[in-house]
């Protein structure tokens, strides 16, 4: 028998409800002429907490209120709305839908919403069947007032999935549902594999009893949130990276409005110190996003420290391997709309190599940038082995009185020309080498001093082959 991937649609698929964009589509098309007094309020409740018993006993009504009205017009408005609502489906939602596709499995719209209205959205997405409320129609191609079949809510959308499973042949419980509401406890129970999407505030305690899996389709698959304020940690964190909350270094940073407020970005900066990874941090909270960095298997796989960088949305890369499964995430990422934040060099340079004018890169960034197309932004990092050299297993946080000065510039999107990566990288490079200090640019000869700031504490390699680190795919 076939299964199916049944996924709810009000908080689930979108963010919150459909009934304003519905709303407004059927008030242009003249069926109504005002809002109902206090919908406004309605449907921000409704966002926040989910489905109420008040709310859905207007839903039931609202099969009386729709007598008289044609049903061809409601369905030429349902189509404005399909288009608009379609383009409002949460980002990581369609990576889901794909992956059920893929599988072979049916894709089903199981919604309290009536029939007429979200059939051409279901269309635009690629959903193969919808079981939705129905109104009767009369012999006028008018609705009489009353339902045709069960108010597909809680038990009802139960009653109403297990009809189509019997008609259509399909083993519920070999299938998925997908719903953030308590009241389809009924049909995430009834399922092989029931997922919570976006809890509500009840349902959260739900999951938590059954043991059910919950997920956000508005952040990369791993990511958590809190319950009810609906935050991920990230954005708890990037609230700290402020700089009078690290008064340890005179932050200095230009170049915050070439990061585009919404959308993908590709965010790529050069590797001087473990002090970087907060450099980036503070970049990305300053422009009010948030964003998924790209890190070394070693961080991903330490204890605690790699579940918090799991928390955080962080993409685990073990170079050793020559996996794409990192740039493929990346990408996902992107196409969702974040922010990705990666260092091209892989890792700090050491020794001669830290001093040379040249920087040379790995080429994940340009091929990330080849399969996504989001902007390559650059930032150039100055400075930040001044708080926390290489040499260092920890930052220096006592220099208060004099604190140095980490550098931070920003530049503008890199012309890329996407045919190689070993030339779109060395563009990459330039861009961000171009961001440092004239200082940076200059040909020197290092002093013992500072050549031994840049290895790692017990380093027993070859200084000496350092500069021959070559880049490239690996």
């Amino acid at each position: 028998m076939p299964s199916a991937a049944i996924f709810d649609l009000d908080r689930t698929l979108l963010a919150g409800g459909s009934a304003p964009v519905i709303g407004e589509a059927l008030r242009e098309a003249g069926m109504f002429s005002r809002s109902v007094p206090g919908q406004a309020a309605l449907f921000k409740i409704f966002d926040v907490v989910g489905e109420t018993l008040p709310s859905m006993l207007l839903a039931r009504r609202a099969v009386t209120l729709a007598r008289g009205h044609s049903r061809q017009r409601v369905v030429d408005a349902a189509a404005n709305a399909g288009t608009v609502l379609a383009g409002m489906v949460q980002p990581f939602a369609h990576q889901v839908l794909a992956d059920h596709r893929a599988a072979g499995r049916l894709l089903v719209l199981a919604t309290t919403t009536p029939y007429d209205l979200v059939r051409p959205f279901a269309d635009a997405v690629g959903f193969d069947h919808v079981v939705a409320t129905r109104y009767s129609v009369d012999g006028a191609g008018d609705y009489d007032g009353t339902l045709d079949g069960p108010f597909v809510w809680s038990v009802g959308k139960l009653n109403a999935v297990k009809a189509w499973a019997a008609t259509a042949d399909v083993a519920l419980a070999d299938s998925w549902f997908y719903s953030d509401s308590l009241y389809d406890t009924p049909l995430l129970s009834a399922v092989g594999h029931p997922v919570v999407v976006n809890p509500d505030p009840r349902m959260v305690l739900m999951a938590a009893a059954r043991r059910w899996p919950t997920i956000h389709l508005d952040v990369p698959p791993g990511v958590p949130k809190f319950p009810v304020v609906g935050l991920e940690p990230q954005q708890l964190l990037l609230a700290l990276c402020r700089p009078e909350i690290l008064p340890f270094a005179r932050w200095d940073i230009d170049g915050l409005a070439n990061i585009p407020s919404a959308g993908p970005v590709l965010l790529v900066a050069n590797h001087r110190s473990y002090l970087d990874a907060t450099a980036v941090a503070m970049v990305v909270a300053r422009a009010g996003r948030t964003a998924r960095f790209l890190g070394k298997k070693e961080v991903f796989d330490a204890p605690v420290l790699g579940q918090i960088a799991k928390a955080l949305g962080g993409i685990r890369v073990d170079r050793g391997t020559g996996s794409d499964e990192p740039l493929k995430a990346a990408a996902d990422a992107l196409r969702g709309g974040q922010v990705v934040a990666m260092m091209p060099e892989g890792t700090i340079p050491r020794g001669p190599a830290f001093f040379e004018p040249v920087l040379k890169g790995r080429w994940g960034a340009s091929r990330l940038a080849a399969l996504s197309r989001a902007p390559v932004v650059p930032v150039g990092l100055w400075g930040t082995e001044r708080v926390w050299p290489r040499s260092a297993r920890f930052p220096d946080l006592t220099n208060l009185l004099d604190p140095p000065t980490v550098r931070i510039r920003v530049g503008e999107p890199v012309p890329l020309g996407y045919r190689s990566s070993a030339k779109d990288t060395e563009r990459i490079m330039t861009a961000i080498a171009a961001l440092l200090p004239a200082a940076a640019r200059e040909r020197r000869t290092p002093t013992a001093e500072e050549l031994a700031r840049t290895y790692p504490p017990g380093y027993k390699g070859d200084p000496g082959r350092e500069a021959e680190r070559r880049p490239g795919s690996d």
